[in-house]
């Protein structure tokens, strides 16, 4: 039987008061790893119970937490103060603002065709600037955000699919299978066996951010891990990398709540 990963709701009582998390039993976890989820907010990983010392990680949980409070305090301010700005953005309607491509669009939502039977979506520039219009087919009965999906996804593709062609062959890099996902922690990831993947989510971050992970993850394909050779070989195709790389930390939680409604 594989073992899964189980998650349960946790707090613990700090110095500066009560920070409550999500308590996430890996599998694949050899020690305790903290991470700001944008959805999620704090999570804590640990190996599962059946490994020798993790049975009641109570304690260890809690201290680990302690020497750690003033970075999961900072972290965790910042990813309020960017949900209350997504709220103000107004979500998946009328007006409100999503990124594509790096540039805030206004969403316009507007009824299809009567003889329409799926939703479509335009970007196009109006009088207020750009705008993505989600004109909506009676018949679909999709929501906004699955309309919206499915069209950036398209972007996506074609987008990271330029990137390689760009910088494939300078990096004499070959992947053997490309895909996108919607992973909650990584922009892209490569295997030995040449096979590399994206997150849709980098056709809403400037085009720059988009190709400096394409380019990671083609360097991954001549070298795995990250030593000197390898950010030798990003930087000879986007000398710029660490600062878009930067970009993507500020504006994951963006990102990634996109869609949400």
């Amino acid at each position: 039987m594989v073992a899964r990963v189980v998650e349960t709701p946790a707090a613990a009582s700090l110095p500066g008061g009560r920070v409550e998390y999500t308590l996430r039993r890996n599998p694949r976890s050899r020690t305790l790893r903290v991470t700001i989820d944008p959805r999620r907010g704090l999570v804590v990983s640990i190996p599962p119970t059946t490994r020798r010392g993790w049975a009641r990680p109570e304690a260890r949980v809690d201290g680990f937490l302690r020497e750690r409070e003033r970075w999961i305090r900072r972290h965790l301010g910042r990813l309020e103060r960017e949900r209350a700005e997504h709220a103000a953005r107004g979500g998946l309607t009328e007006g409100a603002t999503i990124r594509y491509r790096g540039a805030p669009h206004r969403l316009v939502i507007a009824p299809a065709a009567p003889s329409a039977r799926r939703s479509t979506v335009a970007r196009e520039g109006l009088d207020e600037g750009d705008a993505l219009v989600v004109r909506l087919a009676s018949r679909d009965r999709r929501g906004i955000a699955a309309v919206l999906e499915e069209w950036l996804r398209a972007r996506a593709t074609e987008a990271i699919n330029r990137a390689i062609s760009l910088h494939a062959e300078a990096l004499r890099a070959t992947p053997q299978r490309v895909s996108l996902r919607d992973p909650r922690t990584r922009w892209g990831s490569a295997s030995r066996e040449g096979a590399l993947s994206f997150s849709w989510r980098l056709v809403l971050a400037p085009p720059e951010a988009l190709e400096t992970v394409v380019v990671h993850e083609l360097a991954h394909l001549r070298v795995f891990g990250h030593g000197p050779r390898f950010w030798a070989l990003v930087a000879s195709q986007r000398p710029d990398h660490l600062e878009w790389r930067r970009w993507l930390r500020r504006h994951s939680n963006e990102l990634h709540r996109a869609l949400d409604d």
